[in-house]
């Protein structure tokens, strides 16, 4: 189920996110001075970065009820850009899954007739570190880029894409009996062949690709003819002797 981004103003007493612990959500790596951009839209003033197992969560530090988090589930790509005619800063790069509606006549619309940001419709965010330089001024940090794409990676793979069921099926269905196989030539010997009946050892297994399991199958089923030509030799030469 796409989630993609959202508000998110769950603090604690020390003003750090609460976390799910009980489903084993963990704090990876907290970022000070992280200003974010959402679509097209200004940077906002720089907040805190809090990268969990489970997603991202951005907290301001003016504003103590704005906040927003996003699943790592949501998150389709990650990049570092440096890139100034990409943007302007050094920053991370994220696209985001949105729910598609059918009525919606402009994909980019990610602001409400009434002019309120709709966070469900946001396709993209920047991440933009900086470093406090004195007590008033903020300096781009393009070295914390790189420390945050890494733990991004990281946690990417703490959650892999889902496998949806039937795609699962699919993908794990090349246990056949003879009459369900049909290879070219047909006749009573076809019923002979058998294949093993543990997804292990099926030569056929795949994720779904039959031009690959295919050709195996076939390979498998010439190699018992060629066993069973090889018995009959054996036979007509025992019984010349």
């Amino acid at each position: 189920m796409v989630v993609g981004l959202r508000e998110f103003a769950l603090r604690t007493g020390d003003g750090s996110p609460a976390l799910d612990e009980s489903n084993g959500e963990e704090l990876m790596h907290v970022e000070p001075s992280v200003a974010v951009a959402l679509g097209n839209r200004s940077l906002e003033s720089p907040g805190t970065l809090y990268i969990t197992s489970r997603k991202l969560i951005w907290l301001s530090d003016a504003d103590v009820a704005k906040g927003y988090a996003v699943d790592f589930l949501s998150i389709s790509l990650h990049a570092v850009s440096r890139d100034p005619e990409t943007y302007s800063s050094p920053c991370i790069y994220t696209q985001i899954d949105v729910v598609e509606e059918e009525d919606e006549d402009d994909e980019d619309d990610d602001t409400e007739s009434t002019g309120v940001l709709d966070l469900s419709k946001i396709r993209e965010m920047r991440l933009v570190p900086y470093r406090l330089y004195s007590m008033l001024t903020f300096v781009l940090d393009s070295l914390t880029v790189d420390t945050l794409f890494d733990v991004f990676c990281e946690c990417a793979e703490l959650n892999p894409e889902p496998v949806e069921e039937e795609e699962e099926e699919s993908g794990h269905n090349w246990v056949f009996s003879a009459d369900q196989m049909v290879v070219g030539g047909g006749g009573e010997e076809d019923a002979e062949w058998q294949i093993s009946q543990s997804p292990t050892s099926v030569i056929g297994h795949s994720n779904g690709d039959e031009s690959i399991a295919q050709p195996m199958l076939e390979l498998q089923i010439n190699d018992q003819r060629f066993d069973d030509a090889e018995e009959m030799v054996h036979e007509s030469e025992a019984k010349d002797h």
